[in-house]
């Protein structure tokens, strides 16, 4: 290779004052390649410019946007790696039609998102913000009032049944719960090998006493937990949300707290990011909250930049990477021919 492969990192990755936001991600990984510049981009930004990207064979993209003008712009671009598994900010056809393979991170937050959900499971289980509030406020003899929910012989149904929630399910089986789940991709194999029941969503909603939504957001689960499918739950029921906020109406959420229809609530993740402080689902006290972090661990932040960076070196190395979200570009004419400037 003639030329260096160059990979840009989002600016988000820095504070204001340009140092890390976050522990180790695996950095050393690029400084002991060869062959292989990178660096932070010039500019912080909410959606990508042509400018600011177009002199790198790689991206590894935090928060920001990818949009097809930005890659129609970028002539060089073989890669975006994804820091994370959510790929909603990122145009996939647009990737497909310019060449540029999109990657994401399964095997970085496999374990600390499904964590992240039997987390908020436990703490909902055990009244824990509710017995936190109340020792504060000095009520310690209203403790009486806050009995909990044993988790032995209780169903925990999973709304998606894929890499965070086949994670989850191994979590949950020390501890006595029943597991279904409901995914219409799901194989019944995968399903058995789980010791996991598959339902319809309906059946798992009218029968589960905790439900956690660990689905991507697609155009098929947008708003697929809304006011009659909130109505289809027990009312000593828990939801829990660690996947993607519009997945469930906030609105209808809300109401079905406020009105108590379940018993509570606790989420990672909201229809509209940062959450607006005034929102009325934030004034609920039955439901405990987190601003899109309750996974946000070194042990996390470690495995999930090592794997970005080995998707953006496999690249580098002329190979075709794990975890690609538009496998449909692996074989075009445009892509195969940015793959041949790097070494096999």
């Amino acid at each position: 290779m003639s030329q260096a492969f160059r990979v840009g990192l989002t600016r988000d990755f820095l504070k204001p004052d340009g140092t890390m936001s976050m522990p180790d991600i695996g950095l050393s990984m690029l400084d002991e390649a060869d062959g292989v510049e990178w660096e932070f981009l010039a500019k912080d930004e909410q959606e990508l410019s042509v400018e600011n990207v177009r002199d790198y064979d790689a991206l590894i993209v935090l928060a920001p946007r990818v949009t097809a003008p930005m890659l129609e712009g970028t002539e060089k671009l073989a890669i975006v790696a994804r820091f994370g598994v959510g790929y909603d900010t990122v145009d996939v056809d647009a990737c497909t039609a310019n060449g540029v393979l999109l990657t994401i991170t399964p095997d970085g937050v496999r374990r600390s998102l499904a964590l992240s959900a039997f987390t908020f499971l436990l703490a909902l289980s055990h009244e824990l913000m509710a017995k936190d509030r109340l020792t504060r406020e000095g009520r310690w003899d209203d403790r009486q009032d806050y009995y909990g929910v044993g988790l032995v012989g209780r169903t925990l149904g999973i709304v998606g049944l894929g890499n965070i929630g086949s994670e989850l399910c191994r979590l949950a089986q020390p501890f006595g719960l029943r597991v279904i789940a409901a995914d219409p991709y799901a194989k019944a194999e995968h399903a058995a090998g789980l010791g996991v029941e598959l339902v319809n969503l309906e059946t798992l909603l009218k029968t589960s006493d905790f439900v956690s939504i660990t689905s991507a957001l697609t155009p098929e689960t947008r708003g697929l937990i809304g006011p009659p499918q909130l109505a289809l739950m027990k009312g000593s029921a828990f939801l829990i949300n660690v996947a993607r906020g519009p997945i469930v109406d906030q609105k209808a959420l809300t109401e079905t707290l406020r009105e108590r229809r379940i018993r509570g609530a606790a989420i990672d993740v909201f229809e509209q990011e940062p959450v607006d402080p005034a929102d009325p689902i934030l004034k609920l006290d039955n439901i405990t909250v987190a601003p899109h972090a309750i996974c946000w661990t070194d042990e996390g932040f470690l495995l999930t930049g090592q794997s970005a960076i080995r998707s953006t070196l496999a690249v580098a190395a002329g190979k075709v990477p794990e975890n690609v979200v538009n496998g449909a570009v692996i074989d075009a004419p445009s892509l195969q021919e940015k793959l041949r400037r790097y070494p096999a």
